[in-house]
């Protein structure tokens, strides 16, 4: 089987994991550890958080990643496992859609099948990049892939409820918008209140995904409502931290071990890279 085919194989199966009622769930990865556990936890697919990834590489979530760290970031996830693997590109790491394009092939080439683009801006006084503009940069991706021949999933992330830039009239418009442009599915993080979500369901020609965390309804009941997707964004990966610094404090502080208690044992992690593929 070539590479190609391979890509073209594992991007169907991303594809058809996309069902209203029974959503991929996605304990999002930052790394080949966490990657390689969420697969044996039983995930059908590994997501990556970029936030996450940006923090183990030493620097802030929000555009400050470089394309070529993000990119060799992926490219050892994806070479860890073997079930399809979706990329969080943030805005996709270039200025312009020309960029966008390049940064979608670069995300094939490394093995990934899928990829998250974010309509919000980080620089400027504008919380969200233009309707229009953004269209063109999924475009742009969705050209890239098409050249490829992978039907690369390509899931448009709306930041409208995230940064408090709109309601349920601007994320629907967003969403047809992006789906014309040649979006997959539609991330709208930051809103899980279930009124808010079925309508969502609801108004978007296309699978919906929702970022949840600690207060938010359980995956059943998300599926109830029609969700199609559920990721945890950064927030295992903000998990994970928390227990370091809380283990590290006991131990420097009170100088016990409490916080140790529960991890995974040492032949377990150290035998992850041997069982990943």
């Amino acid at each position: 089987m070539t590479d190609a085919t391979h890509l073209r194989e594992q991007a169907l199966s991303f594809h058809a994991l996309h069902t209203p009622g029974r959503p991929l769930v996605l304990p999002n990865a930052w790394d080949t550890v966490s990657a390689r556990l969420v697969v044996r936890a039983g995930a059908a697919a590994v997501a990556t958080t970029s936030a996450g990834i940006a923090w183990d590489l030493g620097t802030a979530d929000g555009d400050r990643l470089s394309r070529d760290d993000a990119l060799r970031a992926l490219a050892r996830i994806a070479g860890a496992v073997t079930v399809p693997v979706s990329a969080d590109i943030e805005a996709g790491y270039a200025a312009d859609a020309e960029g966008v394009a390049d940064t979608a092939a670069a995300v094939l080439a490394a093995g990934a099948v899928g990829v998250n683009i974010e309509d919000g801006v980080h620089a400027g006084s504008a919380p969200l990049r233009p309707v229009a503009e953004q269209a063109t940069r999924i475009a742009a991706a969705r050209a890239a892939a098409d050249a490829a021949g992978v039907p690369l999933f390509v899931n448009a992330r709306v930041d409208t409820y995230l940064r408090g830039a709109g309601g349920l009239g601007e994320t629907l418009e967003r969403a047809a918008s992006f789906l014309a442009a040649g979006a997959d599915g539609v991330f709208v993080p930051g809103v899980v209140d279930p009124v808010t979500v079925k309508a969502l369901v609801e108004g978007i020609e296309g699978p919906l995904n929702v970022m949840i965390g600690p207060g938010a309804p359980t995956v059943p009941e998300l599926a109830a409502l029609g969700v199609a997707r559920v990721s945890a964004g950064s927030g295992v990966a903000q998990a994970a931290h928390g227990l370091v610094h809380r283990a590290a404090r006991e131990l420097l502080g009170t100088g016990t071990y409490g916080a140790l208690a529960g991890g995974l044992s040492y032949d377990e992690l150290n035998g992850l890279p041997d069982a990943g593929r």
